[in-house]
Parts: C-alpha cells; sequence; structure tokens
C-alpha cells in the first residue's frame, strides 16, 4: 500500500514507510533481531561443525565447551574468526544491502529445500512414518517451497551465487578430511603390527633397549600400529618400556583421575609393552605434554 502511493521510495521501503515518532524505536528492534539472527547463526555453524569433528568430517580446531551440563553449548575460536574475516569480505564486496540480499534470499530458501528434504527422510528412515503422510508432506512443502525456490533463482547471477561458493569450499575441504582420515584409520587398521613380528623385533641383537618409558601415540585401541616398524627403521632402539597410548573423549563433562587411564599388556607380558587408552570428559584439560607424563 505505502509503494502504490510512494513508488519513488522502492528502494528504501521498509525505513521510509515508518512514521517518525516510531523511527528510532523501530531502528532498535531491528539492529536488535539482526544481533540476535546473527548470534543463532554463529551458535549453530559451532554445533555443526563440533559434531562434524566427532564424526571426522572437518580439520582438528580448537573447541571450548562453556558448560558442564550441556555438551553442545561450544565455542570454536578459529571459526569465529573465520565468520568475522568472512562477513567484513562479503560486505566490502557485495557494498549493498540490495546485493547482499539476493545471495541472502537464495541461502535461506536453500535452507528450508534442506529441512524439507531431511525431515521427509527422518520421517522414512527413523520415525517410520506412513508413505501417505510422508507424500502429503513431500507435496504440500516442497510444492510451496519449490515456488519460492524459483521466484529467487534469477538472482543467482546477482550476488545468489556467494552461499553456493561457500558450501562447495565447505563441501570440498569436508570431503577431503573424511577421506583422508578413513583411509589412514583403515591402513592402521588393516596393517596391524603381527605378534610375530613384535617378537623378532624384541629379539633382535642390533635392536637396543634403552632405559626409560617411550610413549608411541594411535588411534588404535587394540594391536600394534604400522607406523612403529618405520620407528625402528630410523631408530634402531626402543625404550625399555613402551607404551601405546590412544585418546578418546567422551560423552561426560569430566572423567575422574583413577578412572582416566586404562592399561594392558600387549603379549608377551616379558617384552614390557603395554596399551594404554586415555579417556577424557569434554571439560577436562589435557595439559602439556610434561603433565600428561606425569600422570
Amino acid at each position: 500500500a505505502y509503494l502504490t502511493k510512494h513508488p519513488e521510495h522502492v528502494g528504501d521501503t521498509f525505513y521510509k514507510s515508518i512514521p517518525d515518532p516510531l523511527y528510532w524505536p523501530t531502528f532498535v528492534v531491528a539492529v536488535a533481531a539482526s544481533i540476535i539472527a546473527s548470534q543463532a547463526m554463529i551458535s549453530g555453524a559451532f554445533s555443526i561443525i563440533s559434531q562434524s569433528l566427532t564424526l571426522g568430517c572437518f580439520p582438528r580446531v580448537k573447541v571450548v565447551h562453556t558448560s558442564t551440563e550441556y555438551e553442545g553449548q561450544v565455542y570454536i575460536p578459529e571459526v569465529n574468526y573465520m565468520l568475522m574475516i568472512a562477513c567484513v569480505a562479503v560486505t566490502v564486496g557485495f557494498r549493498t544491502t540490495e546485493n547482499i540480499g539476493h545471495a541472502y534470499g537464495i541461502a535461506v530458501v536453500a535452507v528450508m529445500v534442506i529441512t524439507t528434504c531431511m525431515v521427509t527422510l527422518i520421517m522414512l528412515v527413523i520415525w517410520k512414518t506412513n508413505i501417505l503422510w510422508i507424500a502429503l508432506f513431500c507435496v504440500f512443502f516442497g510444492t510451496i517451497e519449490t515456488i519460492y525456490l524459483s521466484s529467487v533463482l534469477y538472482k543467482f547471477v546477482e550476488g545468489g551465487y556467494l552461499p553456493l561458493v561457500f558450501s562447495l569450499i565447505l563441501m570440498t575441504i569436508m570431503g577431503i578430511w573424511h577421506y583422508v582420515h578413513q583411509k589412514r584409520y583403515e591402513f592402521e587398521l588393516n596393517n596391524k603390527v603381527s605378534k610375530e613380528y613384535i617378537k623378532q623385533l624384541v629379539e633382535d641383537p642390533k635392536i637396543n633397549r634403552v632405559p626409560g618409558i617411550g610413549l608411541l601415540y594411535s588411534e588404535l585401541v587394540q594391536g600394534i600400529p604400522p607406523i612403529f616398524p618405520h620407528f625402528i627403521s630410523s631408530i634402531p632402539s626402543i625404550h625399555s618400556v613402551l607404551i601405546f597410548v590412544s585418546i578418546k573423549k567422551l560423552p561426560i563433562s569430566k572423567v575422574t583421575p583413577e578412572e582416566r587411564f586404562l592399561f594392558r599388556h600387549v603379549e608377551p607380558r616379558e617384552y614390557r609393552m603395554f596399551r594404554c587408552v586415555v579417556r577424557y570428559g569434554y571439560k577436562d584439560f589435557m595439559g602439556t605434554p610434561v603433565e600428561f607424563e606425569q600422570q
């Protein structure tokens, strides 16, 4: 109605349509809404990346848990700075709210479409919903969202490509990281050192047993990792006591010191080799390597 009377204000309709006495209260509410929405997006990014780290789908970053009651309440400094740099770059590159709005519109509609697809998958696989209800859900929401999507796709070349570019970059990074992480774990799992090799290694006169305790990290909780023979070939000596350490995170806030370390012998016992599984909660502090050795 306001545009029909004032078509010249098409570029700034929202603020031009506000009565003068309500301008500043509306301005404050609009800014507050923007801050709340941005905080929700930032918190959602932290949560998603934290879950991706658990699944081995994202490069390792520092995760700070801000609550002892809720595991999902996290803060990731590196991601926070990356989001800041991205916001500044988009603002400088697009310059006007109109150009940014093109990217924002496609991003919002894309989220709606993806959400509908994921809910449909959950209804089908987890909830075991009747297929008729699933079809009705898809037709109803899919029709509405397809109309929305078709109405914003024409803005793709005018800046709407930005969400797709960011998505492709993140998907590429996550896909490569997950592939490499999975292949490395499979290699360690399928190429564990046999007991016969350990026996030959310990009894080899060319291999010296030096005094002290040696720690060798591995993600495997069973067996000897394949990096061990490479280590011995580079340094033809091993410590008199050798411990293969595996660190695991538990979905609890803290692990008591008496329950943190699980030790067992690597057969045969006379070779003085041990397997140690170290368990940490999400609020436990690992400390420096020296502090870890002292524990």
